[in-house]
């Protein structure tokens, strides 16, 4: 069965064309690049071949075998772009139309064949149906005339005519004929004719900009083509998106001088996202003119290779804009592109990931902490609030909420909670830290939406209404402490000793599952400094001075009051052995439950020592989850491993046998 390839399509294609959609023969495909995988295809249109480069979108068609060599295939979108001196097809969008086919003609590279003009493709063209594989098309005729778009021509006949025609060519007669063989006929009679009238194509005036001369280079108006086909390979392009995200105004400076940047995010029809960034006189022209939310029309960029150190989204590369770039307002909504693009993960799943990885999340509020001021590095203020998110995967996780985050969204979360009202939040690309277990937090590019109206919010609420609300959830996160746990690892009693935890220059950090088998309670508590110190309380042992008030040597003051704080000594003990470990205000408050001062007004005030006897007799052999900080120190000569209790968390049996039932799985693995 003869394949009909589109006949010059290869010329025609390099002239500009950019609507033909020809029919293309796949000589060869390699694959290129390392860091970002593409295939180059040497293409035919049975007379002419050229290279061309697949859109990463259509990888999947290479790899599933419906592009390969041999194949005939249909290209729907395309453009054609000169890199290094040299034009090549860039395919945006195809369609296979033979999977498997031989090789039809003799093409050659148009580098390596004679110059040919491109041909109108009107039915006065003679259809590429010849023998290509005979291209001498011998005919044995002597009246025999032949029209044929084929390079050369051998005569065989004494009176045998050979036609190539052109644009202009006209029918002037009855003599003129048009013939067409079919594939692999001989014809050996004189009067074996077939002929088809020559149509003459209808008039089009060229393009306005072409009566100005020769053609400049991207003076034709750029193409509008999906994100997800942007390549560093195309000229001229323009993308339509929606602003999703954008950055704040940042300024630095570097070897080069004082600058400042900003970037937005664009999603577009197709679901395909990149970032966008501005820098310097750039900055001043489009900060102010995009708005997150509207459509725009953007051209005129440079593609880089996307930093994925600083840019979380699905694409292989980022946008520059220039100072000949162009941003426009689309005046019209365009209800084909959507508002904002998800890809939630349950929160459980936050526990493996990699610290500094963005993660889309979405779940209950149960939990919003006040705002606080914190100093940063370089010496600015800002602030920070922590909030508790869960869902129906059995965990809750802490999202920590940066800047101006903790004013504008966490403040009205935490009203809603107050008000015993428990909103549904949707994060979008939240930060992972492993900083004392796993946590989210917000970065410059971070979205938070209060019950939105999608699925998955109305999924969440309903789950927490119909009893998730009750169902005990184990937390991935851990109380900001200063120095930490990094990374959390459950440990037994023995295992702290025989591994040597502790003996290393940093602390360790382990979580030991355990009961207080035993308190001193000689010295449980101590009287401290309630005078602050900056934004921190000075907690220094204070001691009576003579006219009896309390006198602090830090501080050099004497007040009426004090506080008192928790220095516990206790025994920890677990299936495979105890040991010591010092527990001070916090944990010490979490396993006896009762305020450091009631219990020294208790012994020492009121002298009710069987009273207080039975409060800690009551506190014993409870089992608790406590996170511990262990790490050598020195004792005069010695040195000896503190165990520091800094969380002792009453087990949840529900959470902690789905701990143990997920170890049971992981052994089964092996």
């Amino acid at each position: 069965m003869p394949v009909n390839l589109t006949p010059n399509a290869i010329a025609m294609i390099n002239g500009g064309d950019v609507n033909l959609k020809p029919l293309v023969q796949v000589l060869d495909i390699k694959q290129m690049g390392s860091a970002q995988e593409r295939f180059r295809l040497l293409v035919s249109d049975s007379v002419l071949t050229q290279h061309a480069m697949l859109g990463t979108q259509l990888n999947d068609r290479v790899k599933t075998g419906l592009v390969k060599k041999g194949s005939v295939i249909q290209l729907i979108d395309y453009i054609c772009s000169q890199v290094q001196q040299r034009k090549i097809i860039v395919v945006l969008n195809l369609e296979t139309i033979i999977p498997d086919c031989e090789i039809i003609g003799n093409p050659k590279m148009v580098s390596d064949a004679p110059a040919q003009k491109a041909l109108p493709n009107t039915d006065s063209m003679q259809s590429s149906t010849v023998d290509y594989n005979n291209p001498s098309s011998q005919s044995h005729g002597s009246n025999m005339h032949s029209i044929r778009p084929a390079l050369s021509s051998q005569n065989h006949g004494g009176n045998m005519q050979s036609f190539r025609p052109t644009s202009s060519t006209q029918n002037q007669g009855s003599k003129m004929r048009s013939f067409q063989p079919a594939l692999g006929a001989q014809n050996y009679g004189n009067d074996v004719q077939s002929f088809r009238p020559t149509v003459q194509p209808p008039y089009q005036p060229p393009p306005s900009y072409r009566n100005h001369g020769a053609v400049m280079k991207n003076e034709a108006p750029a193409r509008i083509i999906p994100i997800n086909a942007l390549n560093p390979y195309q000229g001229r392009w323009a993308i339509k998106a929606r602003i999703t995200a954008k950055g704040d105004l940042r300024r630095y400076n570097n070897a080069r001088g004082d600058g400042k940047v900003f970037s937005f995010d664009l999603l577009d029809s197709d679901g395909g996202e990149i970032r966008v960034t501005c820098f310097n006189a750039v900055v001043d022209r489009f900060y102010d003119v995009v708005e997150v939310g509207k459509v725009y029309l953007i051209s005129k960029g440079s593609l880089k290779p996307a930093q994925k150190n600083f840019n979380h989204l699905k694409n292989d590369w980022e946008i520059f804009l220039e100072a000949t770039s162009t941003v426009d307002l689309c005046p019209e909504e365009d209800g084909s592109i959507p508002q904002q693009q998800f890809s939630f993960k349950p929160i459980s799943e936050i526990e493996i990931a990699e610290n500094n990885s963005i993660f889309d999340v979405i779940g209950v509020v149960i939990s919003v902490n006040p705002s606080v001021p914190i100093l940063r590095k370089n010496g600015m203020e800002t602030q920070r609030r922590i909030l508790n998110l869960k869902d129906g995967s059995g965990w809750t996780v802490e999202l920590t909420l940066w800047g101006d985050f903790c004013n504008k969204e966490g403040q009205k979360l935490q009203e809603m909670v107050d008000s015993g009202f428990f909103p549904i939040l949707a994060v979008k690309a939240g930060k992972v830290s492993d900083f004392n277990g796993k946590s989210l937090g917000t970065i410059s590019s971070t979205q938070l939406f209060i019950n939105p109206d999608i699925p998955e919010a109305h999924a969440a609420k309903d789950w927490f209404d119909r009893g998730g609300r009750d169902v005990a959830s184990m937390s991935i996160s851990k109380d900001i402490v200063q120095g930490g746990p990094k990374n959390e690892v459950r440990k037994t009693v023995s295992q702290v000793k025989l591994e040597g935890l502790g003996r290393s220059d940093k602390p360790d950090w382990a979580t030991v599952r355990a009961s207080v088998s035993f308190i001193k309670t000689d010295t449980f508590c101590y009287t401290a400094c309630p005078l602050m110190i900056g934004d921190r309380q000075c907690n220094k042992k204070v001691t009576r001075s003579g006219n009896s008030r309390w006198q602090c040597d830090r501080c050099n003051q004497e007040f009426d009051d004090c506080d008192y704080r928790y220095l516990l000594q206790v025994q920890i003990q677990d299936h495979t052995g105890l040991t010591w470990a010092t527990a001070f205000q916090e944990s010490g408050e979490e396993i006896l439950g009762y305020p450091a001062k009631e219990l020294y007004l208790l012994k020492y005030e009121s002298n009710d020592d069987t009273r207080f006897a039975d409060i800690i007799r009551s506190r014993l052999f409870h089992q608790y989850l406590f996170k511990l900080k262990i790490k050598e120190e020195m004792y005069g000569d010695e040195r000896r491993v503190k165990i520091t209790i800094f969380k002792a968390d009453k087990v949840s049996y529900s959470s902690e046998s789905r701990y143990m039932l997920d170890l049971i799985s992981k052994v089964r693995t092996y």
